[in-house]
């Protein structure tokens, strides 16, 4: 089971690494122009457009913060006779100008490039005018001093690790022509605590508020028809969630470790959970599961140790591989009657478990999907049931009965049941001889009987 651990690993030096590659496309400055006391540099464009550069196109050099305080951007600069428009501010332009304060950024300026304000963490204000349309990838990652940001309804798109690791920011406003959140977009900004994602928005990528701990409440819109692996991810301080009718995934790992999450509801849309989506979600003690869902990927809930019951869907066709597994408040779980298999280690030491009905649908109980339910001290086989894998109740230290409706005996893996010694087997009537002549009666000795009082019941009820 591969677990994903996002946004920890993605330290200092993977974003200096991307950064590098960025510093590839830097170009050395054209010219410099000096505006209310402030000498930027610039490279031409166009015949009439520049851009705002960095001093120097290597990362490397000292020489990169080469401007502090406060500085007004202007929107437009002479050189040698000609006047051009400031329309972009490039790549890495001011990165790792520690002793920036505030930037106002001119109308003219539609783009902010990759990395552009990235490690100014004295930074702390920044106007961003309804011109700009587009946020490059880190263009302000590591901005630790920035409190508040407002994303105008002009920007389309927000770069991936745009705010990554800007640990002050506490207010968002994101505009409403964004249609997609960009991949660790607000990675580790730890002191966000809500944000409003607006109708524009589509998809919320990889990571996207991964780690925000301080985040205790997120809107997610009917326009979000996608939810990326990772995106909510140790959003520990999370309390409840609503996933709206438009979406119809939810990635692996999207709340992986929201310990403080209580409550989910998973829209109707939603045709899968994603592995691990909500595992070690600890506080969680309500879900409800949409109608479309046909999968409940692997360790989809493992650790919810809070979870009291669940009902799983007659949509939902697979319980993935360890899907339920230490959900050790789970009392009772009612199966769709579309499940055709149970994964292994599905409901792996459910320890409060007590009762569980399995569906007629059921053809296979993969291993240990119900290894150490203390709990458990029944459990009814469907007619449906061919193959029980190793060890699935094994450490089933209540299990006494075991009804099996199956005429054909189920094949059982290695030792599938404790304590065959005191455990009874009924069987359903007319099969006894089926089951006396298979594994089962060596694995049951003297313990296998046959019971017609149903059978008999429902012959009385037709006369």
């Amino acid at each position: 089971m591969k677990i994903q651990n996002f946004g920890k690993s993605l330290s200092r030096l993977i974003i200096m690494v991307a950064i590098c590659m960025l510093s590839l496309h830097a170009m050395a400055y054209d010219f410099s122009y000096t505006h209310q006391g402030k000498t930027l540099y610039y490279n031409i464009t166009s015949d009439n457009t520049v851009e705002v550069t960095c001093y120097s196109h290597s990362i490397y050099d000292n020489d990169n913060n080469y401007v502090s305080g406060d500085v007004v951007i202007p929107s437009s600069v002479t050189n040698n006779g000609t006047t051009y428009s400031v329309t972009s501010i490039g790549g890495l332009a001011f990165y790792e100008c520690s002793s920036l304060t505030s930037v106002i950024i001119p109308n003219s300026v539609t783009s902010i490039g990759g990395g552009a304000f990235a490690y100014c963490s004295g930074l702390t204000s920044i106007a961003i005018p309804n011109s700009v349309t587009s946020i490059g990838e880190w263009a302000f990652a590591a901005c630790s001093g920035l409190t508040s940001i407002t994303i105008p309804n002009s920007v389309i798109s927000i770069g991936n690790d745009a705010f990554y690791e800007c640990s002050g920011l506490t207010s968002v406003t994101i505009g409403n022509s964004v249609t997609s959140i960009g991949e660790g977009a607000f990675l580790e900004c730890s002191g966000l605590t809500s944000v409003t994602i607006p109708n524009s928005v589509t998809s919320i990528g990889e990571g996207a508020f991964a780690y925000c701990s301080g985040l205790i409440s997120v809107t997610i819109p009917n326009s979000v028809t996608s939810i990326g692996d990772n995106a909510f991810a140790y959003c520990s301080g999370l309390t409840s969630i609503t996933i709206p009718n438009s979406v119809t995934s939810i990635g692996t790992s999207a709340f992986y470790g929201c310990s403080g999450l209580t409550s989910v509801t998973i829209g109707n849309s939603v045709t899968s959970i994603g592995d691990n989506a909500f595992r070690n979600c600890s506080g969680l003690t309500s879900v409800t599961i949409g109608n479309s869902v046909t999968s409940i990927g692997e360790g989809a809930f493992y650790e919810c140790s809070e979870l009291i019951s669940v009902t799983i869907p007659n949509s939902v066709t697979s319980i993935g591989d360890y899907a339920f597994l230490e959900c050790s408040g789970l009392t009772s779980v009612t199966i769709g009657n579309s499940v055709t298999s149970i994964g292994e280690s599905a409901f792996y030491e459910c320890s409060g478990l007590t009762s569980v009905t399995i569906p007629n649908s059921v053809t296979s109980i993969g291993g240990v999907a119900f290894y150490k339910c203390s709990g458990l001290t029944s459990v009814t086989l469907p007619n449906s049931v061919t193959s029980i894998g190793d060890y699935a109740f094994s450490y089933c230290s209540g299990l006494t009965s075991i009804v099996s409706k199956a005429t054909v005996p189920p094949a059982l893996g290695n030792e599938v049941f404790p304590n065959p010694n005191s455990c009874n087997v009924i069987v359903s009537c007319g099969s006894l001889e089926a089951y006396t002549s298979s594994q089962w009666n060596n694995y049951f000795p003297n313990r296998i009987e046959e019971d017609c009082s149903s059978a008999l019941q429902e012959v009385e009820s037709t006369r």
